[in-house]
């Protein structure tokens, strides 16, 4: 639910508004002049403004330049009773959401303001994301692999040519995704990301491209979905290999027609979306087994970009080391380790099966247990060891690497199913994973429930 303000100097709007959108669970705050709306939003910027044209004092067209200004971010409604085509076109050049006339009808009110708040969760996602990335969640390595994946990004993005991103899990594709999209004409729309792996497939279509309020039990209020929401900006379907077959012939259909519509929706909706979409398994293997539309392969694969697994680039692991250990002193002011050149090498000749995510977990287990001391190969040893002490000397020693991961994650993935009763869903929030991959590893590791 929402905070909105209502802007509008007629006492019986203010009340009937309010009323109307506490009725559907929303907060309404009411002020009679656009001076005492700016204060308002001044004390606590609401999630949606509604704004009357004609006011006393400074007039609605003023106040929105003013919030505009202010508050980028911030979705505004016009409401006129007298509005001109002149006023209309000029509020929307300034940055107006919607225009509704009055007299004010209830359903389009609250349409508006649900798709409005939509727009505002979009944008704090986006703004979420860059912060993100220029936090540090960015393409490290100086390899030449690396700098071959940078040239063709750089190459890639300002086009508006779709993009399929492969390679394995953890490898850095979403990293990608988001390099193309800022470095392209598109980086001051939004980037949204869907993880075709994580929707139930009955949700896929309403993820996908909204609903309408009543279009189906539970559909409570009228959504938008990805498609809508990316546009003007670029949308990135991550496991795009997990859709099944009836999702991918909609998807086909949005990516040639540039059209969508809502589930329950009377009217197509034209949209502006640069698809990028990324896999982790063989597509080519999917279009033989039948598993993946043949015209959808060849429309998402008009560029192709390869993530190379760790073990390809590993003069690049004592730079990512460096440039992870610092993202955790920034995020959560954990003191790095200091690694000895003896666990850096071992780090460096380790294959991580992981790839980059599996380096970024062991880089913030070292920062946790080892703020700020000396680590070496005991203390990497330590970090990997589902129980060190458990075992002889000879045995650790023996041990190699990889085992020592794959016991401590097995035993991660175990303790968590059964601290939240055997869910998979929940061990996939709490292990901040999805559950296919969560699903993936644990055939790997030959954990069955």
């Amino acid at each position: 639910m929402a905070d909105v303000l209502i802007v509008d100097d007629e006492p019986n709007i203010r009340r009937l508004l309010a009323s109307l959108l506490e009725a559907e669970g929303h907060t309404a705050r009411a002020s009679a002049t656009g001076e005492d709306g700016l204060a308002a939003v001044a004390d606590r910027e609401p999630d949606v403004v509604l704004l009357d044209l004609a006011l006393p004092g400074a007039d609605g067209l003023e106040i929105l330049e003013t919030l505009r200004a202010a508050y980028p971010a911030l979705p505004v409604v016009m409401m006129s009773g007298r509005a001109t085509l002149t006023d209309a076109v000029r509020a929307t050049k300034i940055g107006a959401f919607h225009f509704i006339e009055k007299p004010l009808s209830a359903e389009a009110v609250l349409l508006t303001v649900a798709s409005a708040i939509e727009l505002r969760r979009a944008r704090e996602l986006t703004r979420a994301l860059t912060a993100e990335l220029s936090a540090g969640a960015r393409l490290v390595g100086s390899s030449r692999t690396m700098r071959r994946v940078r040239e063709l990004i750089e190459q890639v993005a300002p086009t508006e040519a779709r993009v399929l991103i492969t390679g394995e899990s953890g490898t850095g594709k979403e990293m990608a995704a988001a390099a193309l999209h800022e470095l392209s004409p598109r980086a001051s729309g939004p980037f949204v990301r869907v993880n075709s792996a994580a929707i139930p497939r009955e949700l896929v279509e309403s993820e996908m491209f909204g609903h309408e309020r009543g279009a189906f039990t539970g559909a409570h209020d009228t959504r938008r979905g990805r498609f809508e929401l990316a546009d003007g900006g670029t949308l990135f379907l991550d496991e795009i290999a997990d859709l099944g077959m009836e999702a991918q012939a909609k998807l086909l259909r949005a990516i040639e027609t540039g059209t969508i519509e809502r589930i329950g929706g009377q009217a197509p909706i034209r949209v502006d979306v640069r698809v990028i979409a990324a896999t982790n398994r063989s597509l080519e293997s999917d279009l033989a087994a039948g598993r993946f539309r043949e015209d959808l392969y060849y429309r998402l694969n008009v560029l192709r970009i390869h993530m190379p697994a760790l073990r390809e680039r590993l003069d690049d692991v004592p730079e990512l080391i460096e440039h992870l250990m610092a993202r955790l002193r920034q995020r959560h002011g954990l003191a790095p380790p200091v690694m000895t050149a003896a666990a850096l090498d071992a780090m460096s000749r380790y294959e991580w099966p992981g790839n980059v995510r599996e380096l970024a977990n062991v880089c913030e287990r070292l920062a946790i247990l080892h703020p700020g001391r000396e680590a070496g190969v005991r203390e990497l040893t330590g970090v990997l060891s589902v129980d060190a002490s458990a075992r002889p000397a000879s045995a650790q020693e023996e041990s190699p690497l990889h085992e020592r991961i794959d016991a401590f994650e097995r035993e991660l993935i175990e303790r968590t199913l059964d601290s939240c009763g055997g869910s998979m869903a929940d061990a996939a929030r709490r292990l901040q994973t999805d559950r296919a991959n969560l699903y993936r590893r644990m055939r790997r590791l030959g954990i069955e429930r």
